[in-house]
């Protein structure tokens, strides 16, 4: 099998030949036919997390390379163990990647990627930037049915997180307005999301303005410019106070503010972004706007099943995608670090 593996934080990624792996046990073997690249895997390349003011979260013990990135994952079975169950050699499916210890009080209560000691797909385990993969339970298997393949993949990281916090967004009334801010794969993937499960269209904030169109035909309503002179102080008027929920998908200092400036009183503030970067708090207006923030890590497996079950449906336009070969894994990382990706990037072994 051919994958393209960190070997060195920081580094390229480098081409790796090896036999491919038989499965042990419960595990499924699936030859990669799709596999999305995330800014998760920028942050994982480089081995850290930034937290602004110089701190960062240390990623080498998670990581631990030689490590093959990538958990956007769809393909199709092509081995399964002795003890497998539930997959069959030719079934299509989509990866949960988010994989906990399955023994934990966590794991027992459905929250597997919350779990302190995971095995996630190209994080502790490995991914897809390769030609297979192992996955080590059909469990976390999803029949993607008639959708293309291209687009089931990205339902794993982007569709799912944009998703779980949604969830943490609602509920929304008719005419409570829902802020979205970055319009990246992630944030185009909540705006195409937000239109089957709310009624109004959500407001997006976003600094580059050639994604705009983007974020118009996924289904957005108003398109404003967070650094635009008055931006924030013209929002909270326009929409009568503030806005109900405001999710940022940045995670840089400047968006979390932005945010949190435009809530209206007992609104609620979903962080999802991890670009980095910091911002002073002030704990009294908290209190005296009644105002919650809350964090949303990627989702549930459970989750995941009713993303793919709307998908389905029909009930979702595509996300755009762009397909590059494999071989462009380590090139790909480089144009989204850098801004140069509008939507999704997906590898195609």
């Amino acid at each position: 099998m051919i994958s393209y593996q960190l070997e060195s934080f920081g580094k390229p990624l480098a081409q790796m030949l090896r036999e491919t792996p038989a499965p042990q046990g419960t595990e499924v073997v699936l030859r990669v036919g799709s596999c999305g690249v995330c800014h998760s895997d920028v942050h994982l390349r480089d081995g850290y997390f930034d937290l602004g003011d110089g701190g960062r979260v240390d990623l080498a013990r998670s990581v631990q390379p030689p490590r093959t990135l990538g958990h956007e994952i769809a393909g199709t079975v092509v081995a399964v163990g002795p003890q497998a169950q539930g997959a069959r050699v030719g079934d299509r499916r989509v990866v949960f990647p988010w994989i906990g210890c399955g023994q934990c009080s966590l794991c027992a209560a459905g929250n597997e990627h919350l779990c302190n000691r995971p095995q996630g797909l190209g994080i502790n385990r490995d991914g897809g930037f390769a030609d297979h993969v192992v996955v080590p339970s059909a469990t976390y298997l999803l029949d993607y049915g008639d959708l293309p393949e291209e687009q089931a993949c990205t339902y794993a990281c982007a569709g799912l997180t944009a998703y779980g916090a949604l969830k943490k967004a609602a509920p929304l009334a008719a005419t409570d307005p829902l802020l979205i801010i970055g319009a990246g794969g992630v944030g185009l993937s909540a705006v195409r999301l937000a239109r089957a499960l709310f009624e109004a269209p959500p407001i997006v904030a976003e600094l580059d303005r050639s994604k705009w169109d983007l974020a118009r035909e996924a289904g957005a309503g108003e398109l404003i410019d967070p650094a635009a002179d008055g931006a924030q102080r013209a929002l909270a008027k326009a929409t009568g106070g503030g806005v109900a929920a405001a999710i940022d998908f940045v995670g840089a200092g400047s968006s979390f503010d932005f945010g949190f400036g435009v809530l209206r009183k007992g609104g609620r503030l979903v962080s999802v972004g991890l670009i980095g970067g910091s911002t002073p708090m002030v704990p009294a207006l908290l209190a005296l706007k009644a105002v919650s923030i809350v964090g949303s890590y990627v989702g549930s497996l459970a989750e995941m099943r009713e993303l793919i079950t709307l998908a389905r449906g029909g009930r979702l336009p595509a996300l755009p995608v762009a397909m590059r070969p494999l071989a462009q894994a380590d090139a790909a990382l480089a144009d989204l670090a850098a801004g140069r990706v509008r939507g999704r990037t997906v590898l195609k072994p």
